[in-house]
């Protein structure tokens, strides 16, 4: 399964990795990170199809999917 959020669309991006002992004296890095986003499995029931779907969800998709609902949010994102 791959590392993306169904209605976000956010994926891992690679971020510099620093020590404190760089951020003192700007010498010696440290190299790059991966940073991946924050996914969820969450099983959202959709009262319009009155069935449950379950998506892999960041922390802002299910936001978003409190704010403007199931139905309307998974529709845009081409899920249902």
């Amino acid at each position: 399964m791959a590392k993306v959020c169904a209605i976000t669309k956010k994926t891992s991006k690679v971020a510099g990795g620093y020590s404190n002992r760089v951020r003192a004296t700007k010498f010696n890095p440290t190299g790059k990170v991966r940073k991946q986003p924050n996914l969820q499995k969450k099983r959202v029931f959709v009262p319009e199809l009155n069935r449950s779907v379950v998506i892999t969800v960041s922390t802002q998709g299910l936001k978003t999917i409190a704010k403007n609902g199931a139905y309307k949010t998974l529709k845009k994102a081409g899920l249902i």
